[in-house]
This record gives C-alpha cells, structure tokens and sequence, in this order.
C-alpha cells in the first residue's frame, strides 16, 4: 500500500486524488466465500422484495397506510442493496478495488442515504402499531395514505439532507496522507479520519448523524412500545392484548435485525478495541442482512400477507384450468 500513498504528494497543502483503494476484505482469510454469501443475499433481497412489492400492488385488501410504508421499505431495501452488494462483488470478481473520486462520492451518499431511510422507515411503521393499538377508533383519521405518503416525503428529505451534508464536508477535506479506505465501501467515518486538514465539521456532523439516524429513531420506537404495552394493560381480555401484541411481532423482528447488531458493534467499539476484519465483516452484515430478512418476517409473520399470498395462488389455480378449457 506504500506505492498506493507514494502517490498522493505530502507536501501540497490541498489534494484530491483521482481515485481511492477499497482495502475492507481484502486481507480476510478465505474471503471468497464471503463473496460467495454475498451473492446469494443480493439475489435473496431481490427476489424477496420484489415479492413484497408484488403482493402488496396486487392484493387491494393491502392498500392500506400501513402497507404503503411496507411497500416502501422494499423499495428502500432493495436500493440499498443494489447501492453496497454489486460494487463489492465486481471488486472482488474483477480484482478491482479502485473507486474514483467522485464514484466514491456517490458511493458514499446512496449507501449511507438508504441505510437512513431504512431506519426512518422502520421507525414510520413503528408510529402506525402506536396509533392502532392505542388510538384504535381515531386510526383511521390520524393515519391515512395520503398522510403515510407526506411522512415518507419527509423522510426521503431528511434522509437526503443530513447525507449530503456529510458528503458536502468530505469534499472539502485533503487526502494527502493516504488514498486507502479501511471499510468495504467509501465510509464516512473512515474517510474523514484519513483526512490531513481540519475535520472537526465531519465529526460533528457524524456524531448528528448517528443521534438523528440511530440513536433518536431507537429512542422513539422504544417509547411507542413503552406506550403500547401501557394501553394493553387497560385491556380486561389476555385474549385482547395477545391479538393487538400478534399485530407488533413481524415490526419488532425488523427492529431487532436492524437495530440490534449496529448497537452491539458500537457498544462494543466503545469498551474494547475491535480486531479490524471482526469490525468490518460485522459491519457489512448488519448492513445486508436486515434488507434480506425484512421481507422474509413479512412474509411469514404478517397474517395479511399469508391471506393474500393464498389468495393470489388460488386466483391462479382459477385461471388456468379455464385457459386450458
């Protein structure tokens, strides 16, 4: 990698190379078949997700606010697959770790972009089981597609501002120590710190960026579970709170796929040193899995979409005995 910085001149007070190096699999043992794995959750999260949005724009009974917020989350989770997996498989088939500039630029904002709106959207469907479950007879008013799409609209503004913030203070920052990425995709973090001028505004804006992104939408989905559990308790009938509880389980499997494995890795990045593969593999996977798994538990452990997955396949049992007649 000496050859790599070589490149880059110390001396010039302000540089911006051409190209960065991509070094985050690159020194784990057997990582092909790492590889391998990853091509199979791409294909998985495609293939489920383009299910999920299938149903859903098929089936009318789905039309509702909460599978609006649904549909979006498959779309949100395919992108942001499609923005991490492919660059990383085409690095590693074409033995091609070099990003441009400004392709890690834009490498930079779409990953860290959707994995937002993952987190936002997560929380979105959390604020709907908080109206159903305590405000069952004003749900219909408080949550209406119309207002379900303004609150998605919301969120792709946020979610696109804050990342472009970050992309914006990165543009300003020299690389004259080193071109190397020590991630598996052009992080924020790592980028700033190799920085050789004043960083200080990135690591604000990474410190506001995890508070807004991670730790704020954790906070609030607690506290709507908080919420839930208090007005479950008013309810006389156990049959009652398990039925409404049913309604939460596929929500709080997503909360804990996403949620859980990125709190662990920066729990423990902050009580002990993490050896730098351990840190990237888990990284990467709390990244690619939860897009995979997302359509899975709606699949399996949401009742409305059973129904309308039996549904759909008797209209085709339907359909093509009269075809054949």
């Amino acid at each position: 990698m000496s050859s790599l910085n070589s490149t880059v001149l110390p001396h010039v007070p302000f540089v911006r190379p051409q190209f960065f190096y991509i070094n985050g699999l690159s020194n784990i043992p057997h990582v092909k078949y790492y590889y391998i794995f990853l091509c199979f959750v791409f294909i998985v999260t495609v293939l489920g997700n383009s299910f999920i949005m299938f149903i859903i724009s098929m089936e009318q009974s789905l039309h509702t606010p909460k599978y609006v917020a649904v549909f979006h989350l498959a779309v949100v989770d395919m992108c942001g697959s499609t923005a991490l997996i492919p660059k990383m498989i085409e690095a590693f088939l074409f033995d091609s770790q070099f990003i441009s500039y400004e392709g890690c630029l834009a490498n930079m904002f779409f990953v860290h972009f959707f994995t937002s709106l993952q987190s936002f959207t997560i929380v979105v469907l959390a604020y709907d089981r908080f109206v159903a479950i305590c405000f069952p007879l004003k749900y219909n008013t408080i949550i209406t597609i119309a207002g379900m799409c303004e609150i998605l609209a919301g969120i792709w503004i946020l979610a696109a501002g804050i990342t472009m913030a970050a992309v914006g203070f990165t543009t300003r920052l020299s690389f004259c120590k080193s071109i190397v990425v020590n991630s598996y995709f052009c992080d924020h973090g790592p980028m700033y710190r190799m920085s050789c001028n004043d960083n200080f505004p990135n690591n604000v804006i990474g410190k506001i960026s995890i508070t807004i992104l991670f730790v704020a939408p954790l906070a609030l989905i607690l506290s709507s579970y908080i919420s839930i559990i208090l007005a479950l308790l008013r309810i006389a009938s156990m049959e009652e709170r398990l039925r409404a509880m049913k309604t939460c389980t596929s929500h709080l499997m997503l909360v804990a796929v996403f949620y859980l494995p990125i709190s662990a890795i920066y729990i423990a990045a902050n009580f002990t040193t993490i050896e730098p593969n351990t840190r990237i593999i888990s990284t990467s996977l709390s990244s690619t899995m939860p897009p995979m798994m997302n359509p899975i538990i709606y699949t399996m452990k949401t009742e409305e979409v059973m129904k309308a997955v039996r549904k759909l396949c008797k209209r085709n049992k339907t359909i093509k005995p009269r075809r054949n007649q």
